[in-house]
């Protein structure tokens, strides 16, 4: 009965030698192409840092205005508008303005980030079957992959700080960009595009003038989900050293502070219904028009 109850497994003396392979393996590699990874995201540093001070040197005043006229702009909605003024003169309020300027200026890169990847990526899987199918698994690991996973080898390869936290938050919130791009652009209508190419209309055209148009709220629905996505991340990435509105959160669950952690905890989800409004206005507004184009 013994042998029900153990699994066949390998000899423990193999499998120790075998994780020490691999370790030491990946220490030899984070040891002699550490410093070229470091080079190659100085960059993504440099923009991070530019962010961060503009979010944190900005009298409170004019960040609020900007933000009032951004949500205008995308919802044409005075609640809204309210919303996300009554929001932001909350947090600051409750002493955690800062805090949150520091979380916008990452979820900001963030954004950024994922659609300079996402929308090229989106793109080329639409137009091609076999590599949708070579992604796809990749975005499935992606997303099912615990995150403190991923954080081992980008904390070896990086170091803790926030290069290193921003691209585990990347990797978390990037997905859902590829994928509702690819989405977007193979629900095109096919009679659309046969009118585009009645008119001689090149590749290059047709994905300008009528593919990415017709498949905007999709994408938009994708950076939504990408904001929300990073977002759900800022705790995690808090533990590697991406300051902001995630770090009090940990300091409280360490200390039992409960209010500290329920009010960081509260604005993070006050900046998500922010976003998520905004962008969940802005894509029905481009649905409306986009609606209204095709009545004509």
């Amino acid at each position: 009965m013994e042998w029900l109850l153990s699994f066949p497994h390998m000899d423990d003396e193999r499998l120790r030698a075998l994780k020490k392979v691999i370790d030491g393996a990946f220490r030899h590699f984070t040891s002699t192409y550490g410093d070229a990874f470091e080079a190659f995201f100085q960059p993504l540093q440099v923009f991070l840092n530019q962010s961060e001070r503009f979010m944190t040197t900005t009298p409170w005043p004019v960040i609020i205005v900007l933000v009032a006229l951004i949500a205008w702009f995308a919802s044409r909605s005075g609640r809204i508008v309210l919303g996300c003024v009554f929001t932001l003169m909350a947090i600051g309020y409750l002493d955690m303005w800062t805090d949150t300027m520091k979380t916008l200026s990452m979820i900001f890169v963030c954004t950024v980030i994922s659609i300079v990847i996402g929308l090229p990526t989106g793109i080329a899987m639409a137009r091609s079957n076999r590599l949708r199918n070579l992604i796809s698994p990749v975005l499935d690991v992606m997303q099912t992959l615990p995150s403190f996973v991923y954080l081992i080898p980008v904390v070896m390869l990086l170091g803790i700080g926030k290069v290193a936290g921003l691209i585990a938050v990347v990797v978390y919130a990037l997905p859902p960009m590829i994928r509702l791009t690819n989405l977007g652009i193979r629900h095109v209508d096919a009679e659309m595009l046969e009118c585009a190419d009645a008119f001689g209309s090149s590749s290059w055209q047709k994905l300008k003038n009528v593919q990415l148009p017709l498949a905007l709220p999709s994408i938009m629905a994708g950076i939504n989900q990408t904001i929300m996505m990073a977002l759900a991340m800022v705790v995690i990435a808090s533990m590697i050293g991406v300051e902001g509105l995630g770090q009090p959160v940990l300091k409280a669950i360490s200390n039992q502070y409960f209010t500290l952690g329920m009010f960081n905890g509260l604005a993070i989800v006050g900046i998500a219904v922010i976003f998520d409004r905004v962008s969940q206005a802005y894509g029905r507004r481009l649905q409306k028009h986009l609606e209204r184009v095709h009545g004509h």
